[in-house]
């Protein structure tokens, strides 16, 4: 039986990816989250530019629970791919927000024109 504890890295495969975290299969039917809070410092908008269903991966345990086999676990702050395949992860322009600043005002316009359409076209 494998005794798992707080800080340990173990192996584990993903066996299910939701909005909110990914979940890992591990030994002895024990069963783990990785909550989406534990898989980056920076904002993660799609978990599966992180992971793939069935990947074999390195995580941190953070929590035990023995009796429920269950692990609160991390891939934060350290590299956990086994097969080192290089995922590109999604990283900001330098420009950010400015083309959607730059289109903002015609967009506030468009929709105004578009609502006043309507009302002046239910009250005919």
């Amino acid at each position: 039986m494998t005794n798992y504890t707080k800080n340990q890295i173990v192996t584990g495969t993903v066996s299910g990816i939701e909005t909110y975290g990914i979940f890992i299969s591990l030994e002895d039917n024990y069963s783990g989250l990785v909550h989406i809070s534990e898989i980056s410092d920076g904002f993660v908008k799609n978990i599966s530019d992180y992971v793939e269903l069935n990947e074999i991966i390195n995580v941190k345990i953070l929590e035990v629970n023995q009796e429920r086999n269950h692990l609160k676990l991390s891939i934060k702050n350290f590299d956990y791919r086994i097969n080192k395949k290089n995922k590109n992860k999604i990283s900001e322009t330098s420009l950010g927000f400015s083309t959607l600043k730059k289109k903002l005002n015609n967009w506030i316009e468009y929709k105004k024109e578009e609502l006043n359409d309507l009302v002046y076209n239910s009250k005919s």
